[in-house]
């Protein structure tokens, strides 16, 4: 199949990106590289521009005669979107409104769109299940959520198949080290982490010891960037006219952050000092993924399901790339 992948230059795209090609699709990334890298992209496979530029999505639709869109290119930082809330409705709601567009005039129906487990806010039932009540609490959840509804009337609508899949916390690299997780500012825990051992940062910082949790710090769901792709796949092989997927993507089982840290520390064998201060605001102590819906519904199961596993493929990535792709 032929697949336009927006955003495929940032962290879960360019993993999809890459297994799509070993799946043997033709794929083309597009991406503007304002958060993503070049170097994470095959030689020949990526086009420079804009989200909200309709007329060259379109173009590109008809040049490469794209026959589905997987869409990556939203900003995803929780603190950015409380500072900036701006940037995230033009970017995450109006210039993605901007791509269905343009796949509309182009006539391109299938849709495979990156979610979150930030639409269902602060639940008060762990795990979660897609029957529970999305209620964001900041702007870049609200935003996919806005997504989320603009999806289903387009289903119902124009006849697009449509899959939003919410992600829990993405983690891990490929299983070969040539392409991995590179933010900047990096808010993810595992390279913040990894980056003690690597000596470019003097401690850990763990916020709050006092949660109601097995040993008092937070608990979230890790599934490694690979099974999120290979849900992506998945989905995309479902989708028919009027389709509509929603459903989370998460291994079913909680981490700790003193679990994360101890997992690396004996995966990089370095003592990984911790420094502990209090709560941020916001922090939910426990979020873990009900995914039994898109492992029934995609014939799908996580593969990475051992915290050790996923970092042992970051930290592969990160001793190769102690800067990131700026090595």
């Amino acid at each position: 199949m032929k697949i336009l992948v927006v955003g495929g230059a940032g962290y879960v795209g360019s993993h999809t990106v890459k297994l799509l090609l070993a799946e043997g699709h033709d794929v083309w990334v597009y991406d503007n590289l304002s958060r993503g890298h070049r170097e994470s992209v095959p030689a020949g496979r990526l086009i420079e521009g804009n989200l909200s530029d309709r007329s060259l999505l379109m173009q590109v639709m008809r040049d490469k005669e794209i026959e589905a869109v997987m869409h990556f290119a939203a900003y995803a930082l929780v603190g950015e979107s409380m500072q900036h809330p701006a940037i995230y409705y033009q970017n995450n709601v109006s210039a993605t409104l901007d791509l269905l567009e343009a796949m509309r005039a182009a006539g391109v129906w299938r849709f495979v769109f990156s979610s979150t487990t930030a639409t269902y806010g602060q639940p008060e039932k762990i795990p979660i299940a897609e029957s529970t009540p999305q209620n964001p609490i900041n702007p870049y959840g609200f935003t996919k959520l806005v997504i989320e509804h603009a999806l289903s009337d387009y289903a119902r609508a124009y006849g697009f198949g449509v899959a939003a899949l919410r992600y829990f916390n993405a983690a891990g690299a490929a299983d070969d080290g040539t392409i991995g997780e590179d933010h900047d500012p990096e808010s993810h825990i595992i390279p913040i982490v990894l980056q003690v051992a690597l000596g470019q940062r003097e401690y850990i910082s763990v916020f709050g010891e006092d949660y109601p949790t097995s040993d008092g710090t937070c608990v979230r769901d890790y599934i490694h960037v690979n099974d999120l792709g290979s849900a992506h796949l998945a989905a995309l092989k479902l989708l028919a006219p009027g389709s509509n997927l929603q459903m989370n993507l998460g291994t079913g089982q909680g981490t700790s952050v003193m679990e994360v840290i101890q997992a690396c520390r004996k995966v990089t064998g370095h003592p990984i000092p911790t420094k502990v201060g209090p709560r941020r605001d916001g922090d939910p102590a426990c979020l873990i993924a009900d995914s039994s819906l898109a492992q029934k519904t995609l014939n799908w199961k996580p593969k990475y399901t051992s915290i050790e596993t996923i970092v042992e493929t970051a930290w592969r990535w990160h001793q190769s790339h102690p800067r990131g792709y700026a090595t």
